[in-house]
């Protein structure tokens, strides 16, 4: 048994302090005030002025430290292998809309990482398509020439959308949320079709109407990517997608949390409207992330330099280089969160958006991937599946 003990242990609607957390492979065996004396063969950690999250879930992340999930084989597991230094301890690998064999040389990738998961990685889940059904008007970083309508027929010489179709049902297992604006010819009913083979199709990209946006959500969309960015402003006379989503409780909606792609006042009133139940915290983070100010790393293989995000060379936002550690330091402290509420949006609320059963909370039973804390929020330790992935 591993007992972590003396800290300040963050339940979904308290923090218990001090308490312990017991561990017993891979599942937390117990949660309690007193720590238990330790038997023989037991390892006890004191964490006093340290808290005890749930490990954090970023479901929207293209890359970390100069590896973009589309360079080729062995970004993710890269990836994957830097991650857990942030607290996080699952993750969706993001595409950019790209050609079919860069998306089915990627979907390889995630399927090895997935399956031959080193004890001090990330757990690699399936990933997010930025996919290439997205108004091109609202595409932001998206390679235009790379979009695509479902049905449509391409020039001599090009890729149909059909053929992008063809490589996520060769793997099927290995897509887990496709992004795809709900106004563009087809897309209702490949919203039907996705949703009926058990992805997460997400709304974003998009310039839809309200009306639009609540037709995509009657296909089966249940999820928004990236609240507010790359969609008409909300407005009091046409709320749009992003009105649709913040009134539909059905709908999880992932927002960026760096204070550079929202605001924070807007972040306070997406989780007012919505609650931290339904708010995913996500990075966004492109290969920028952890690297110094004026570096240049590729998104999809094109350069972006970094300051406070990610820039295309033309000035394009092109994502952030935030991570999940500091994500969590800005929502308790410029976002105004409270603790409880943090740890919903970085850890609970993308684990049930994903349906990921046992994950996402610390309590009796579940997985035992955790974040630790120190008192400056920095990561002291990272423990995925019972086992330290990383400590300082």
């Amino acid at each position: 048994m591993i007992v972590l003990a003396n800290a300040h242990v963050v339940l979904p609607d308290r923090i218990l302090s001090p308490g312990a957390v017991l561990l017993e492979g891979d599942r937390i065996l117990d949660v309690v005030s007193e720590a238990p004396a330790a038997s023989p063969g037991d390892l006890r950690l004191d964490l006093q002025h340290q808290t005890i999250v749930p490990g954090f879930i970023d479901v929207h992340v293209h890359g970390v430290e100069g590896s973009d999930s589309l360079d080729g084989t062995g970004a993710i597991a890269r990836i994957a292998a830097a991650l857990p230094r942030y607290g996080v301890t699952a993750f969706c690998p993001t595409s950019v809309a790209c050609d079919p064999g860069a998306l089915r040389a990627m979907l390889s990738d995630v399927r090895s990482a997935r399956l031959t998961r080193p004890s001090a990685s990330s757990r690699v889940l399936p990933a997010h398509l930025e996919s290439n059904f997205i108004n091109p008007d609202y595409r932001g970083a998206q390679p235009l020439h790379c979009l695509r309508l479902p049905g449509g027929v391409a020039a001599d010489g090009a890729f149909t959308g059909e053929a992008i179709l063809d490589e996520i049902a060769a793997a099927r297992p290995d897509v887990g949320i496709v992004t795809i604006a709900p106004e563009i010819d087809g897309a209702l009913a490949l919203i039907r079709s996705l949703c009926g083979f058990g992805h997460h199709v997400s709304l974003g990209h998009s310039g839809a109407t309200y009306e639009q946006a609540l037709a995509g959500i009657d296909a089966g969309a249940r999820h928004a990517t990236h609240l507010f960015n790359r969609m008409p402003p909300l407005g009091h006379r046409a709320p749009g997608l992003a009105g649709a989503v913040l009134e539909h409780d059905d709908v999880m909606a992932e927002i960026v949390c760096d204070g550079v792609h929202v605001h924070p006042s807007m972040v306070r009133v997406a989780v007012a409207a919505k609650s931290p139940s339904r708010i995913m915290a996500i990075t966004d983070a492109t290969s920028g992330a952890g690297l110094a100010p004026g570096a240049r790393a590729s998104l999809g293989g094109r350069a972006i330099t970094i300051s406070d995000a990610a820039y295309l060379d033309d000035g394009t936002l092109a994502g952030s280089v935030l991570t999940m550690n500091r994500a969590f330091a800005l929502l308790t402290s410029l976002m105004g969160m409270s603790v409880i509420d943090a740890a919903t949006v970085c850890s609970t609320t993308p684990a049930r958006a994903l349906g990921l059963q046992g994950f996402g909370v610390i309590s009796p039973g579940a997985v035992a991937d955790l974040t630790i804390l120190g008192p400056d929020l920095t990561v002291t330790q990272t423990w995925i599946a019972g086992e330290l992935a990383f400590g300082r």
